[in-house]
């Protein structure tokens, strides 16, 4: 499918502001010298296999689907939207910032192989900047907030529990602004969304804004890095 030219003109003009900031991952100036602590609230791992998800919004869906296809196990990452009504779940609808929906990945994961905890980590270290409101990089507009979509109590406590550590212990220079709420429905996108990052690898805004993110995942969190398959 052919990118639409709404979402064209958007990369492209997120693309020059882009290339009159620093060479970096969008939004993650902050977090990307050093992964921000282990959440002190965490569940163990489980004793067998099985699959779990949870919805992360942190801007522009294609790096933050990029970065959880490297952790390891993570089964699919899938981008979407969620925030908003099922009839207005479509790119450029929720482009003009008025659905309700964030550009959100559905992270699908097995706790057998990786904690929520560790997730949460990846996603406040490397996936984006939690400091910056309705925003990521040179992206801006409520669908780029910084969100995480909870489906269960655990969810929901282990998220908060976190948030409060990186808070109190001043892991960034400002707040977090990361929304934490229960997550409605999430919507995949449309296929031309999908694997953005991997299918098109010397896009100019995916080596300018994702690519460094995944090398800072890398870079970070070596035992949890892994190629997609």
């Amino acid at each position: 499918m052919i990118i639409s030219s709404i979402a064209l003109a958007r990369r492209t003009r997120a693309l020059l502001i882009a290339s009159a900031l620093t060479l970096v991952a969008c939004g993650s100036s902050q977090a990307a010298t050093l992964p921000v602590a282990a959440p002190a609230v965490d569940t163990p791992l489980a004793a067998s296999a099985g699959k779990a998800s949870i919805v992360f919004s942190g801007g522009c869906f294609w790096g933050v689907q990029a970065v959880f296809q490297h952790v390891k196990g993570v089964i699919s990452a899938t981008s979407g939207y969620a925030g908003g009504k099922s009839e207005t779940a479509h790119y450029d609808m929720v482009s003009e910032g008025d659905t309700g929906h964030a550009e959100s990945v559905q992270v699908v994961y097995d706790p057998a192989q990786i904690s929520l905890g560790q997730l949460l980590r990846v996603f406040f270290s490397v996936a984006h900047d939690p400091t910056e409101l309705n925003r990521q990089g040179p992206d801006t507009g409520t669908q780029y907030r910084s969100a995480i979509w909870f489906s269960n109590d655990d969810q929901q406590r282990i998220a908060a529990a976190y948030i409060k550590q990186l808070n109190s212990a001043k892991a960034f220079s400002d707040p977090i602004v990361t929304q934490l709420s229960p997550l409605p429905a999430f919507y995949a996108a449309e296929d031309y969304h999908q694997n953005y990052a991997r299918l098109h690898p010397d896009n100019p805004y995916i080596f300018i804004n994702d690519r460094p993110k995944v090398a800072h995942l890398q870079a970070q969190f070596p035992k949890l890095y892994v190629e997609p398959r």
